[in-house]
């Protein structure tokens, strides 16, 4: 086992990270700056990381299976890129000029992504996704979106729509197009349209309905936040074959999904989107995102003589990321993905017979080096499948927080994603950490 004895020193009110969140509560609304890193009544503060380990403010040291929301798929402080961006802060960190680094990258993803020919970078993968969408308004000259229920894609405000639809709203006959921020624009959800994943015959009508409006269908291939199902692969062939009759733009979600396979999700199903959007990895531990599709499509942000989309950003493209990105992608062969996948489904394997093995209902989802576990037994097969009950929430975060105080993190939804410096002994202790947490419930 990795660890002996639970890690509960951050739990103390005089702790370290107590001290700090209150320090933080003065300053940032709700004592944080991202939604993701809290839960009450407060997280562990983190203070260093080397390859899969992190250790907090108390010197308490985890397995880190949440590597900044799946960001860092070489963990933390990985020599190379280190010495990569140490070498870029000595000459420089950012440039009112572009530089070789960004023609390096681009040039390695365009290698790598099959659709993409032509690319371009932003500082987030919701810069990314709102990039797109514009890219595909200009392309079809058309101004509604269509996107799935429940699935993430940053905080745009047309791509967030009917991320967390209320139960109360589900007996439409099609999904209702909700807010996910209160002050959202009614236009804003009167130009989106709520599609049910992986069910063919709502989306085959809601498309045909509007198929003289739509500009493009935003699509994740295994959601994150909708419990990484993986769409069906006729799902999938129809989807790309209605999208290509009536001139919609298929917009490809690979933010999180890059990581699952050398060229992502789209090459392990077989899909050809128009646009992709991608982010996470590629920056190598900073700030990024990136768009990118057929050279046709891209054009529209082509300055010469003048952009249809103009596309600014002080940072886009700066060379501290682009070299950091370009060391993690060069270091990412099929080999490691390989690798990567055997461990993954080891993980996955043996989290779903650690459930078995206790007796409580369960199950896991994912592919690659991700995973999610799943607190019942329903079918899944899209959002509402997902969504958990009062009761399944309850276990779940016991779950987490027996998991947080045995040295592994993951998120409270008990999402987690591999990274390269893992191997056979961090799968054990995971595996074994989750048993003996599903035994205090």
């Amino acid at each position: 086992m990795w660890l002996t004895n639970p890690l509960k020193a951050f739990r103390s009110p005089s702790s370290a990270s107590a001290r700090l969140y209150e320090r933080a509560t003065r300053v940032m609304p709700g004592g944080n700056t991202r939604i993701t890193v809290y839960h009450p009544p407060y997280p562990p503060y983190a203070a260093r990381g080397r390859g899969a380990t992190i250790v907090d403010v108390e010197g308490e040291e985890r397995l880190d299976f949440f590597n900044n929301a799946s960001s860092l798929i070489h963990g933390h402080a990985d020599p190379d890129i280190t010495a990569a961006v140490a070498r870029q802060l000595e000459l420089g960190v950012a440039f009112g000029m572009p530089t070789e680094a960004e023609v390096a990258l681009g040039e390695l993803l365009t290698t790598q992504i099959s659709s993409v020919e032509h690319v371009r970078f932003t500082n987030s993968g919701s810069e990314a996704v709102m990039m797109a969408i514009k890219a595909a308004r200009a392309y079809t000259g058309r101004s509604k979106i269509a996107k799935f229920e429940g699935c993430y894609h940053g905080c745009y405000d047309f791509a967030e729509v009917s991320l967390a639809t209320p139960q109360d709203l589900w007996d439409a006959a099609d999904p209702p197009a909700t807010a996910y921020s209160l002050g959202t624009p009614r236009e804003v959800l009167e130009n989106v349209v709520v599609l049910r994943f992986n069910d063919l015959p709502s989306v085959e009508r809601l498309l045909t309905r509007h198929r003289h409006e739509l500009a493009a269908v935003l699509l994740d291939l295994m959601p994150a936040q909708a419990g990484l199902i993986t769409a069906s692969p006729p799902f999938l062939r129809r989807l790309r074959e209605l999208t290509a009759d009536y001139g919609i733009l298929l917009i490809a979600d690979e933010i999180v999904s890059l990581r699952v396979a050398q060229g992502g999700m789209q090459s392990a199903l077989g899909l050809r989107s128009d646009l992709t959007v991608a982010g996470k990895i590629i920056g190598g531990g900073f700030p990024v995102g990136a768009v990118g599709g057929s050279a046709e499509v891209m054009a529209v942000f082509d300055p010469r003589p003048a952009a249809k989309v103009p596309h600014h950003g002080t940072f886009n493209a700066n060379p501290v990321t682009m070299v950091a990105g370009l060391t993690a992608m060069r270091k990412l062969g099929p080999e490691t993905y390989q690798r990567l996948d055997r461990l993954g489904c080891a993980l996955r394997a043996g989290l779903a017979q650690a459930l078995e093995a206790a007796e409580i209902p369960g199950q896991v989802t994912g592919a690659g080096s991700l995973f999610r576990v799943h607190m019942h037994r329903r079918p899944l097969s899209d959002y509402r499948s997902s969504v958990e009950t009062p009761e399944e929430r309850t276990r779940g975060e016991a779950v987490y927080r027996g998991l947080l105080e045995r040295g592994i993190v993951v998120t409270p939804g008990l999402f987690g994603a591999l990274s390269t410096p893992m191997g056979e002994g961090e799968i054990d202790a995971c595996v074994d950490a989750f048993g003996n947490a599903l035994r205090d419930l």
